[in-house]
């Protein structure tokens, strides 16, 4: 049996303009009435997240002091992740119907994100994703989990996933982010990481993924791709 776990932020959810609108709100809540700010466009915004600008720093190229910088990192880590600002993610062009192409090939499907349930039941009902993931191949974080760091949450969370899911011949990583390559990579699983979430190709090469591709939709191809060779080769 193959089996492909996936990210839900960054191959399956397009996150860009609802980090993109808290940045504005904390803008604007942390500026002074009368202080000349520098509101980034989206692009430049977005560029700076996916090289893993630090807050702070995204805060003072927009004009904010040191003080207001620091407000403003923790007012978006606060905000970031509410209900509200849920509103502005939107599934990928291509990733509906490459989720529906893994349900039409067979493959076991599991979907594994640092979203708590209620951000993951949000997009589940308001996209109708639900229907890919069954309740065991849903794997997230409660929603009373205190976080540590994600590289340090998601192989625990990988862990847990690999203990409870029957046994596959086969595993495959999907994801946009260095705590999607370590949760991989320390449970020997291979990995793609792809360019349509919060982090860069450079960023993901620091910590060196099998395959770096631009989207879910040519993970998937490449999955198909390299197991059909490797059932030739076998045969």
């Amino acid at each position: 049996m193959l089996r492909i776990i996936t990210d839900f932020d960054g191959p399956i959810m397009d996150v860009s303009e609802r980090y993109y609108q808290v940045y504005r709100f904390c803008l604007e809540q942390v500026r002074r009435p009368d202080q000349s700010v520098r509101e980034l466009s989206k692009s430049e915004f977005w560029a700076l997240k996916r090289s893993r600008t630090v807050e702070r720093q995204i805060g003072q190229l927009s004009g904010l002091d040191e003080d207001q910088s620091n407000q403003f990192a923790k007012l978006r880590r606060d905000t970031v992740h509410t209900v509200p600002y849920l509103q502005y993610d939107q599934p990928i062009a291509s990733a509906i119907p490459t989720l529906e192409r893994i349900q039409a090939e067979g493959i076991d499907l599991a979907v594994m994100t640092m979203r708590r349930v209620s951000e993951l039941d949000d997009a589940f009902t308001r996209y109708d994703l639900g229907r890919f993931f069954p309740e065991n191949r849903r794997y997230c974080l409660s929603n009373t989990y205190v976080k540590t760091a994600d590289v340090k949450d998601k192989p625990i969370l990988m862990e847990r996933a690999l203990a409870e899911l029957p046994v596959a011949s086969s595993t495959w990583m999907i994801g946009d982010t260095e705590a999607d390559i370590v949760a991989a990579k320390t449970h020997g699983i291979r990995m793609i990481a792809v360019l349509s979430g919060i982090r860069d190709r450079q960023q993901l090469a620091t910590y060196s993924p099998d395959y770096i591709v631009d989207t879910m939709a040519d993970a998937v191809s490449l999955i198909m791709n390299v197991e059909a060779s490797s059932v030739a080769q076998a045969s």
